[in-house]
């Protein structure tokens, strides 16, 4: 793509800047799509696929389990491990997309939406803080919605008990936030404004699709997501950066994953299948 067919956008661009027209709309839309299909768009239509199933399911959905990392080869740790891998190795694939059409768009990579090693200090102190707030708030949304028989028990680990538990966990909690906050906040804003959407059709878009691809945690996983993508869009727009986005996702994933890891079984307020 070259940059004749992007008008206004450039390394210095910010994100959703000058618009498309033509032929190039048509490309930048087909190409929107594409990765929409190959990614989160995908997942988004599995997990209406998966409520679907769960609501039409006898019995509440409470009653019912929600599984994020789970075993690949039970029984078999080192044939379990090259599949954990080789599944986060793939997830990514689609970030590495990402970065290769806006290098050939001569925007700077992913340069461009804010997510390098120029600024770590500030990625990861705003990240931290963002975490700190969304964290907590969303175990009390989860809890109620479970208890309110609006969301499935979330299983964030079934991993056997071996030495590369708990960095797969953490390998996993930084691609899922690599993956989403890249595409669904950065790469997604950024086609949306070159395809002409106004500010709020795309935050509308951005945070409709994570919550879409949340639907298989049950109606509390959607509308919590929801909400999460409205303020990390809103803070993207602030920011300029997704950095400090990857860096809360990440730190929200880790603290979940392992401390489900750590504490299921063990205190009566966290629920288990």
């Amino acid at each position: 793509m070259a940059d004749a067919d992007v008008p206004g956008q450039g390394p210095g661009t910010k994100a959703g800047a000058g618009t498309a027209e033509g032929p190039a709309r048509r490309i930048l839309r087909s190409e929107t799509l594409l990765v929409l299909a190959l990614s989160l768009g995908a997942s988004a239509a599995s997990a209406l696929i998966s409520f679907l199933g769960s609501v039409t399911k006898p019995g509440g959905l409470k009653d019912q389990a929600a599984t994020l990392n789970g075993s690949h080869a039970p029984g078999r740790p080192w044939l379990d491990l090259a599949w954990q891998l080789f599944g986060i190795a793939t997830a990514l694939v689609p970030v590495a997309l990402v970065a290769h059409l806006l290098l050939r768009e001569r925007a700077g990579g992913l340069r461009a939406i804010g997510f390098d090693r120029r600024r770590p200090g500030f990625d990861l102190s705003r990240g931290t803080g963002v975490a700190a707030v969304i964290g907590g708030s969303g175990l009390l949304l989860y809890l109620g919605a479970r208890a309110a028989g609006f969301n499935l028990t979330v299983v964030p680990e079934a991993l056997p008990d071996v030495w590369w538990k708990v960095p797969v966990l953490i390998a996993s909690a930084v691609q899922n936030a690599v993956v989403e906050e890249v595409i669904v906040v950065g790469y997604l804003l950024r086609r949306l404004g070159q395809l002409g959407w106004g500010p709020m059709a795309a935050l509308a878009a951005s945070s409709v699709l994570r919550g879409s691809y949340h639907l298989y945690q049950g109606i509390g996983g959607f509308f919590g997501n929801l909400v999460m993508g409205v303020l990390f869009v809103l803070l993207y727009r602030r920011w300029g950066r997704v950095g400090p986005l990857v860096a809360a996702h990440a730190l929200i994933d880790i603290v979940a994953f392992v401390g489900y890891a750590l504490l299921a079984g063990k205190v009566g307020w966290l629920p288990t299948p």
